[in-house]
């Protein structure tokens, strides 16, 4: 199986959807692996698999905006605003009147 380690800039829409599908809460830090890289250097991500590879996502702030964003472009504007103060008033006596 191979093992992809990738940083939130290079990140598809395909591994994002995996992620949100994955963690639909977000993850903590039961979910966070921590490994050394080739550098040395410690880094922290999230697992997500498919049936040919393992994804290592490197956990960032902005990881966690773009998974709670996720599907939000993709919703069409009907035009609806959910403000009922918005809503034009009726008056009853007039209408039974």
């Amino acid at each position: 199986m191979k093992r992809v380690i990738v940083d939130y800039k290079k990140l598809t829409p395909e591994i994002l959807s995996l992620l949100v599908e994955k963690y639909p809460d977000g993850y903590d830090d039961k979910h966070i692996v921590v490994f050394k890289n080739a550098k040395n250097q410690t880094v922290e991500a999230v697992e997500v698999r498919t049936k040919e590879t393992i994804y290592l996502v490197k956990v960032s702030s902005s990881l966690v905006n773009s998974m709670a964003n996720f599907g939000l472009d993709d919703q069409p504007d009907t035009g609806f605003n959910d403000s009922v103060s918005e809503l034009p008033e009726k008056n009853l006596e007039e209408e039974q009147g």
